[in-house]
């Protein structure tokens, strides 16, 4: 599960900024909306959060920080030697832009819990380090650091790391991180940490859209068809089941002999599916394609085998827009499954941003900490600030109080956008 996110100069944020999903010591929501981490530093965790604020407030900026993080993490190991890294520092002061980029995770795994980051510029990684807490008291597994003068990496190990480390350090190249290659090279201890990036990490948005790719193919199995039908039908949605016709298709493709010079046409073969959703009411009964069934629906069943899979797997779901063309009673209700903890077994989160200030004060639905707000300041430095820090009365108009700018997060109207009248 996530503990803490922290980012330095990575696009709007100059500063260092932090989500935090260590929850507080208010009592309110507890057995629902927080769960128990098994680590005594940190006792309990909240199961989601949600970002609010302007549009180019940071929000979205905060969901990419992340994603590069895991793109890192994920893909640096597989580079080729000179590859360089798409950074994006902040841009708007002469200092920034010369400094890295600067990223830093907590999770737990197993109750034991794992403080992860590291900083690079364009050409290389500046610095990488990993701390483990078994006990209270932190081992640091490795520290790294590039030292300017010698133009090398520095190496400092710690006795809590088994096994070949110098061989895993020489596999390191510049553009890479040790953590990628160290798993790549099967570090048992180092792995875990690898797949909570690769595996238990799910992001959504513009530059990872949602497919219906995996409810698609959830849909084949019987029991998972079962499963998908509910969740729709318990969105107020009149569908009885799904079937999933699936057809191969040969598309046409061009084989090229390198030694010769030559080419001839071919054909690859493949699987298509078509949807057919059965709709039931109390005056009739009607069988629609996919194309016929509402963009809110679609969106909502591509959600729907995703979810259930991150519910079930204990996974964390960070969207960004998740009410992009839901209905907000949809949105409290997926928001409401990963509050339930008869179905959340496996201590799943779900962090999203969202325009949708009626949730504020939809009825336990959040926990004053489990609210945040991103905004720019004068000099477009976005900064990250939780509900909980303005300390609201238990019964305040949060929706009210936001849009009045009590909490910030709200756009600068000049010219002809404001101000209002």
């Amino acid at each position: 599960m996530l503990i803490e996110f922290r980012v330095k100069n990575f696009r709007s944020f100059r500063d260092e900024q932090v989500l935090s999903l260590v929850a507080s010591k208010d009592k309110t929501l507890l057995d629902t909306n927080t769960l128990e981490t098994g680590v005594s530093a940190v006792s309990a965790a909240l199961r989601s959060a949600v970002i609010y604020g302007a549009n180019a407030g940071g929000k979205s900026n905060l969901i990419k920080a992340l994603q590069d993080m895991r793109g890192v993490v994920v893909d640096s190991g597989k580079w080729s030697p000179g590859q360089t890294f798409d950074v994006h520092p902040f841009r708007l002061d002469g200092e920034s832009t010369s400094r890295p980029t600067e990223f830093e995770v907590t999770f737990v795994i197993d109750r034991v819990r794992y403080q992860y980051g590291f900083a690079l510029n364009r050409e290389r990684i500046v610095s990488e380090h990993l701390l483990v807490y078994k006990a209270f008291k932190p081992q640091r597994w490795f520290d790294r650091r590039f030292d300017s003068d010698s133009g090398k990496d520095i190496y400092e190990f710690g006795s809590g790391l088994k096994g070949p480390k110098t061989v895993w350090e020489g596999a390191t190249r510049p553009n890479s991180l040790f953590i990628s290659m160290a798993a790549q090279l099967n570090s048992e201890q180092l792995l875990p940490v690898f797949d909570w990036f690769n595996r238990r990490l799910i992001i959504m948005n513009e530059s990872s859209p949602l497919s219906p790719r995996f409810s698609v193919e959830s849909l084949q199995e019987a029991e998972n068809r079962k499963e998908l039908c509910a969740f729709m039908t318990s969105a107020d949605v009149s569908i009885a089941d799904i079937d999933v016709i699936a057809t191969k298709v040969h598309r046409p493709m061009i084989q090229f002999d390198r030694a010769t010079g030559k080419h001839q046409l071919g054909a690859e073969e493949s699987q298509e599916y078509q949807l057919r959703f059965h709709h039931v009411t109390e005056h009739g009964n009607a069988v629609f394609d996919l194309a016929d069934e509402s963009t809110g629906s679609r969106i909502l069943l591509s959600l729907a085998g995703p979810i259930i899979d991150i519910l079930k797997k204990g996974l964390t779901l960070v969207v960004d827009e998740l009410d992009a063309s839901l209905h907000t009673m949809l949105v409290r209700r997926l928001v409401q499954l990963f509050h339930k903890p008869d179905l959340n077994t496996g201590g799943a989160q779900l962090i999203f941003t969202t325009h949708d200030t009626s949730l504020l004060d939809a009825p336990d639905l959040f926990r004053r900490d489990q609210i945040w707000f991103a905004e720019k300041d004068r000099r477009q430095a976005s900064s990250l600030i939780s509900l909980a820090e303005f300390s609201p009365r238990k019964n305040e108009a949060l929706e009210r109080g936001y849009l009045m700018g009590r909490y910030g997060g709200l756009p600068y109207l000049t010219g002809p956008l404001g101000p209002e009248v």
